[in-house]
């Protein structure tokens, strides 16, 4: 079964910012899905997309 998050939990996961991660869920950053008015997130999804980010090599400015 799947560990479902809440905004505030990823936050604290993440050490970042609720509206941060609101925002990125917004914006298809991080996996999420919507329900009515809050933000969901399923703990595997995230811990992938935290993986798959850290073998992206770093862009140049």
């Amino acid at each position: 079964m799947p560990e479902i998050m809440t905004t505030k939990e990823v936050a604290k996961y993440l050490k970042l910012h609720e509206i941060t991660v609101c925002k990125y869920a917004a914006e298809g950053k991080i996996p999420a899905i919507r329900i009515g008015r809050v933000w969901r997130f399923d703990k595997e999804a995230i811990d992938k997309w935290i993986a798959e980010e850290a073998k992206m090599p770093k862009k140049k400015k």
